[in-house]
């Protein structure tokens, strides 16, 4: 439903405008209710803890966007997840530049990178790994570490948990 607009509800019988703003609006307010309730400055350690923060941003895509969590020195948050770019149906592009611009700026000792596949499926693409690569060197460079790149996907029958690690997955070198 968070990716329906109220034009697409109100082609289903029963509902008019008000009632599909209505949906949509309790939407809205259960994904800020869901935002309020987590820690000021979580702790982000594993990519379970990064797949919580932006579960409820990543779904509502319909294109692929990009996310950076910037970490202090004890891998807490140092402010709300941020969007860098939005890309295309299937495919958001990325530079380094971007990326540690923002990390630079907030004195950030790591960064978890995330972003989603609006397909559902979380495997990654070689793109995927070539950018992921490429950003753990430019890490490297500035003395910031990536120690994570997730995907999210949406949890099915074949993968429950709905997203990749690209460090558990082994694909790249961290």
């Amino acid at each position: 439903l968070s990716r329906v607009s109220i034009d697409d509800l109100t082609r289903q019988e029963g509902v008019g405008k008000v009632k599909a703003q209505i949906i949509k609006s309790a939407l809205e307010l259960a994904r800020r209710v869901a935002a309020e309730e987590r820690p000021e400055r979580p702790m982000v350690r594993t990519p379970e803890e990064a797949v919580v923060l932006l579960r409820g941003e990543a779904t509502n895509k319909e294109v692929e966007q990009f996310w950076v969590l910037l970490l202090d020195t004890r891998y807490r948050l140092i402010r709300p997840p941020r969007s860098l770019t939005t890309g295309i149906l299937d495919a958001s592009l990325i530079h380094p530049r971007e990326v540690f611009k923002e990390a630079v700026r907030t004195s950030s000792a790591a960064v978890v990178l995330a972003h989603n596949h609006p397909s559902g499926d979380a495997e990654p693409s070689g793109e995927d790994i070539e950018i992921t690569r490429r950003l753990i060197n430019a890490g490297r460079v500035m003395e910031i570490d990536v120690l994570d790149h997730v995907i999210l996907g949406m949890p099915s029958a074949e993968d429950p948990h709905g997203f990749c690690s690209m460090r558990e997955s082994g694909l790249v070198e961290f």
